[in-house]
């Protein structure tokens, strides 16, 4: 794969990818300690691991533990609800009790109607519930939705105030989505999808959100930025969404890093 440069921060100017799924059998092609040294190296300087089931979950921790840089979360993807039943919200609920240090987050948890893998009921019950479960843990959550935005928004709405705040990942909504979570008190994160020639809609939303309350992912080993759209998308390559952030709105990339950070300390507690 041809190689390019990625764009070049401060020594002293970290940036933070809060949405990866490391535990995928992607990382382990080309070794995984260089993709962690990758990110090490171009200022990338903490990553959160995202639970998408049990397992998943479980393999999160475990990559927390075994390095500094490294957070979890933990939870169920809307894909994979329909295998849940009370002994998974009980394993859920020691795993995040007992890895203080590591689980940072709950979730991917969410709405998904463009595949509908679980039935949209099923999928509401599930998320009203896990969302219940995040609060009772004190845990921020991390939130997908596809296509289903009326039903999340009534969803947060009811069980709204969340104490702990949380993001909906990978925003893939339009304007009057994105201003019903903002007054919710949500966090937004912006994708490689953003350098994307197609994604007038999300870039348009990326200039509407106030810089403190966007957050910057990867959604790695997937949707990889330009110039690696249609590859393997990993941490490092995080810098190409802050650099499209940064001339969307028309400041420095200095100052898109140092606020997407902070921001991402304030909710994770990282």
């Amino acid at each position: 794969m041809k190689k390019h440069s990625l764009p070049t921060l401060p020594k002293d100017i970290k940036v933070i990818d809060t949405h990866c799924h490391l535990d995928m059998d992607a990382y382990q092609e080309d070794g995984f300690a260089q993709v962690l040294a990758n990110a090490l190296q171009n200022g990338v300087s903490k990553i959160i691991t995202i639970g998408t089931n049990l397992e998943s979950s479980i393999a999160a921790i475990k990559l927390a533990q075994a390095h500094d840089n490294v957070f979890a979360t933990i939870g169920v993807h809307p894909h994979d609800v329909d295998s849940m039943d009370q002994k998974t919200y009980e394993t859920l609920t020691q795993l995040a009790k007992t890895h203080p240090a590591e689980v940072v987050g709950y979730g991917e948890i969410g709405l998904d109607y463009a595949k509908l893998h679980t039935p949209a009921e099923l999928q509401k019950e599930h998320f009203a519930k896990q969302l219940e479960l995040a609060q009772e843990l004190q845990l921020p959550v991390s939130i997908h939705c596809r296509d289903a935005q009326e039903d999340m928004v009534e969803i947060l709405r009811a069980i709204a105030p969340l104490p702990q705040g949380g993001v909906i990942h990978c925003f893939s909504g339009d304007k009057a989505f994105a201003h019903a979570v903002l007054e919710l008190g949500f966090y937004i994160s912006i994708p490689g999808i953003i350098t994307f020639k197609n994604a007038q809609e999300l870039q348009e939303v990326c200039q509407m959100v106030p810089l403190e309350r966007l957050l910057l992912e990867t959604d790695g080993p997937f949707l990889a930025p330009v110039p690696y759209r249609g590859k393997r998308n990993e941490p490092a390559y995080v810098l190409y969404t802050l650099e499209k952030v940064a001339n969307l709105r028309e400041i420095s990339i200095i100052e898109v890093a140092l606020q997407t950070t902070q921001n991402a300390q304030n909710l994770f507690h990282i």
